[in-house]
């Protein structure tokens, strides 16, 4: 009987040999472990997007702030929203111009959400007193909605 310098015979280290790797059925199964894990792992991944509610409570603090503005200069401020976003605007007493300073920057919706707006534009102005007309813009994404209202008084509410 003839043997390798191992010291093992001939049918061993053929044996070996067939042997080594892994089996179809062994990769699958290690496939379908890392599926389920990388898909554990997605769902509990968070939305990076704000809620709806959250974007609605941002754009009332603005208009809140757009009230006070309004107030605190003694000149009339407007607010004018589209379907893609919003913009403040001031009164000199002759003509309106954009505000782009401080916390008046156009601002845009996050992505996929739309503005329930009675027209194409919505136009609310603040007079030096903080009274406005009544305004209501409805945002909604998901299939979650967050009203913002204006009353006659210009105070600011949101209902989800």
């Amino acid at each position: 009987m003839q043997t390798s310098a191992t010291g093992r015979g001939r049918g061993a280290a053929a044996d070996q040999q067939r042997r080594s790797g892994f089996t179809l059925v062994e990769l699958l199964m290690v496939v379908a472990i890392l599926g389920l894990a990388a898909g554990a792992v997605v769902m509990s991944v968070p939305d990076p997007r704000p809620p709806v509610g959250a974007e609605a409570e941002r754009f009332a603090a603005r208009l809140v702030r757009a009230r006070e503005e309004a107030v605190l200069t003694n000149r009339s401020i407007a607010v004018e929203t589209t379907a893609s976003g919003y913009g403040f605007s001031q009164f000199d007493g002759v003509e309106w111009t954009a505000l782009a300073d401080g916390p008046f920057g156009e601002e845009v919706w996050q992505a996929e959400t739309s503005a329930g707006l009675p027209s194409a534009t919505l136009r609310v102005v603040f007079d030096p007193t903080g009274a406005s007309e009544a305004a209501t813009v409805t945002l909604s994404r998901d299939g979650q909605s967050s009203t913002v209202s204006v009353d006659g008084a210009g105070e600011v509410s949101v209902d989800d």
